[in-house]
């Protein structure tokens, strides 16, 4: 679909360099790789690339535009200037290419964001498992909602799976626009602290931002300089939200309501009394073989048990993060206890239905902190044994693999050790970095290199009452070798495992 060009930059503070805005463009483009004849490509500054360099190469593809930014020091005026002579061009700069990019590509897409009730959710931990709990709530209340995250996107139905956590803007305004399309009158949507940082979705207008807490994560040389940094861009999000939900219980909870208040209403949740949306008598409990937890909600839309088909307290701040959110957007306590009550998350403690009576689940956990939660979390719901399958990625760090070990030995009764992502290290080499840490402990281990086959005996292994925990690749569907890439994933190889074990004992 053709756009005249000074209707995508109506908004965007540029200078014109060379060339003339009265032309007609066919897209617009972030990567020279995906340059296609008459688009527009927007130079950014990224990771690790600075895709002005790749300018002479767009031109050459047919880029009719190209927008820079006025502070690159590759090219001189001058050279703009002749390049837009010899390919006929139009160059035009901007102080900050990616607000550019995000106000050209509402303009391309005629602003869906405006034509939905959007959530935005940011936080370190639980942005998936909340994102999936509101979109599962609003489908059980009638809403056609689309859904943006970490593992799928979601439209009219159809879950592709996603590529990063928030789309680049241009990404993101198409996948809105999609789902306007396709007659969504809602999304909810992860909201990552790059995603605010790189303006991704500057320009969107949020019915709710919520904030679900801030854990030490993401502070590295490509992503924060420090938690400070952190934080300030999650803290982005209120200022596009018209509405605000704040855990209030996390460690900079009041600091967060504080700066949310700035721009609208906040709602509060959590386990302390001055929580609006709170959680009193939580009780661990199991229902018809789904192991989960049941709470008592106050809130200022209904008060009452809410069973949550997940286990951990954790879960209980997700689920009163999206009653807070559902609330808000007028969704009824039935819709809420209906879809809280079945809710499961690919590869977050997703539960693999058998019927051996033992629980066997696919969890994310792939660091020692993250491990540690988890199984303390289960322990308290097991009546049984702990096992845990469990490897480390080739090519990352090395020290995770002993910490790892070291928590599984100390809260397992039994590790099975095996091979996650190997990528281009050998996978005895791996395994034998997380047994340093095991050996400091006193769990028992079974060390299994192929990893379908250690799923199978953990299963094998378990007895009534047990947990088998299979940890580390989540959601993943593939595994990661040196010489290829195969197609595997965790809850498809459990449940196929314990469907030729129910087909034997009915045979």
């Amino acid at each position: 679909m053709a756009h005249s060009l000074i209707s995508l930059i109506k908004d965007v503070h540029y200078e014109l360099i060379s060339g003339t805005t009265d032309k007609s463009v066919s897209s617009i483009v972030y990567d020279s790789r995906k340059v296609t004849p008459g688009c527009v490509f927007v130079c950014i500054h990224g990771h690790v690339y600075d895709s002005h360099q790749y300018i002479p190469d767009g031109l050459e593809k047919g880029a009719s535009v190209i927008v820079v930014s006025s502070d690159q020091d590759l090219y001189l005026t001058d050279d703009f200037k002749e390049m837009s002579e010899k390919f006929g061009a139009t160059f035009i700069a901007t102080e900050d290419t990616r607000i550019a990019l995000a106000q050209m590509s509402m303009a391309f897409f005629d602003e869906p964001s405006k034509k939905l009730e959007l959530i935005g959710i940011t936080g370190t931990k639980g942005k998936t498992t909340t994102t999936y709990m509101v979109h599962g709530i609003f489908t059980a209340a009638g809403k056609k909602s689309g859904m943006i995250g970490t593992i799928a996107n979601i439209s009219a139905g159809e879950v592709k799976q996603a590529d990063r956590t928030t789309p680049e803007a241009f990404d993101l305004q198409k996948m809105l626009s999609e789902m306007v399309e396709a007659g969504s009158d809602s999304c909810v949507m992860e909201v990552s602290s790059l995603g605010l940082q790189f303006d991704r979705v500057y320009g969107c207008e949020f019915l709710v931002g919520a904030f679900t807490n801030l854990h030490l994560d993401h502070i590295s040389q490509t992503e924060h300089a420090d938690m400070r940094e952190y934080l300030n861009a999650k803290l982005i999000v209120f200022e596009q939200s018209k509405n605000a939900v704040v855990n209030l219980d996390c460690s900079v909870g009041r600091e967060v309501t504080e700066y949310a208040k700035r721009f609208g209403p906040v709602y509060t949740y959590g386990l302390s009394e001055e929580c609006e949306c709170r959680a009193e008598s939580i009780r661990r409990v199991r229902k018809k073989g789904i192991t989960g937890t049941e709470f008592l909600l106050k809130s200022p839309w209904f008060s009452g048990n809410v069973f949550v088909a997940l286990p951990g307290l954790f879960n209980v701040f997700n689920a009163l993060c999206a009653i807070a959110i559902s609330g808000i957007c007028g969704i009824s306590f039935e819709a809420i206890r209906e879809a809280l009550g079945k809710i499961t998350v690919p590869g977050r403690l997703q539960m693999i239905p058998n019927l051996r009576n033992i629980t066997v689940l696919v969890d994310y956990a792939h660091n020692a902190a993250s491990l540690e939660i988890l199984l303390e979390t289960l322990r308290e719901y097991c009546h049984g044994r702990l096992i845990t399958v469990f490897g480390c990625g080739g090519n990352r760090s090395v020290t995770r693999r002993s910490e790892m070990g070291e928590v599984s030995g100390r809260l397992s009764d039994l590790t099975v050790v095996t091979s996650d992502n190997p990528r281009n290290e050998e996978p005895m080499e791996i395994i034998q970095g997380i047994l340093s840490g095991m050996e400091r402990t006193s769990g028992a281990f079974i060390i299994e290199p192929d990893r379908k086959t250690a799923i199978e005996k953990a299963i094998v292994e378990a007895r009534p009452e047990d947990f088998v925990i299979i940890a580390g690749k989540g959601h993943e569907n593939y595994q990661i070798f040196k010489d290829q890439t195969i197609h595997f994933d965790d809850a498809e190889v459990a449940a196929e495992i314990l469907g030729h074990m129910s087909d034997t004992q009915n045979g």
